[in-house]
């Protein structure tokens, strides 16, 4: 049996994820922040599901529930914070910045260092991050959302990097876009619903090998630009 550890998984992309592994009959560790917010998730009553309180910017607290847990198979770092919305040029929150850019891409690294031992005894050896198109250089022809756009272009840069410094050793890195999803994140207008974007997600990650890492790839398999 194949065991995953997600982070973020009380709703949206996450939740969809953790159905979607249950349903294949894999071990599914999930991570959320907060029980007032998680009732879907903790309502699930599956033998092959174990749910964690957990802040993934509490480094200590990352560390500790790594060492509590046996091999990990997968690492799925989804937990994501998109920050404010409609400010422009001009009205930026360093604040908030600081925040998006500590939850998005500071967390996933530290997650994923903390974790290596568990990914190391499992049998697959794979982290996939999920990123944005949002974070693409070449994709940004419309400017502004810099909050949110340079989150993700720097979580691409540390899934570029662990790619290089783990492939060698087994591992296979990913950087995913999930799609324009419907979620509280994407919003009512978004393209797709969230079984859609983790139907593709998976086949993604269930078909890539050393080959692929190092990759942006979208949820319908196909190489996105740096």
């Amino acid at each position: 049996m194949n065991t995953v550890f997600i982070t973020g998984a009380n709703r949206g992309i996450g939740l969809s994820l953790i159905q979607h592994y249950l349903n294949q009959g894999w071990q599914v560790h999930a991570t959320y922040r907060s029980a007032a917010s998680s009732s879907d998730l903790l309502s699930i009553s599956d033998a092959k599901l174990s749910c964690h309180p957990l802040d993934v910017t509490d480094y200590s607290a990352v560390s500790a529930l790594a060492q509590q847990l046996p091999s990990i198979d997968l690492l799925i770092n989804n937990a994501g914070y998109y920050g404010p919305k409609g400010y422009g040029f001009g009205h930026t929150d360093a604040e908030e910045w600081r925040k998006v850019l500590e939850i998005n891409a500071i967390a996933p690294l530290k997650l994923a260092e903390a974790f290596f031992p568990n990914l190391q005894q499992g049998q697959l050896k794979k982290i996939a991050c999920l990123s944005s198109k949002v974070g693409s250089m070449t994709e940004n022809t419309s400017g502004g959302g810099y909050i949110y756009r340079s989150s993700k272009a720097a979580l691409n840069s540390v899934v570029k990097s662990l790619s290089n410094d783990l492939t060698t050793q087994g591992f296979t890195v990913l950087a995913l876009h999930p799609g324009w999803v419907q979620t509280e994140m994407g919003g009512p207008n978004a393209l797709i619903d969230t079984q859609t974007s983790v139907s593709g997600l998976s086949q993604v990650i269930q078909n890539a090998n050393q080959e692929q890492s190092g990759k942006f790839i979208n949820y319908d398999g196909s190489e996105l630009p740096w």
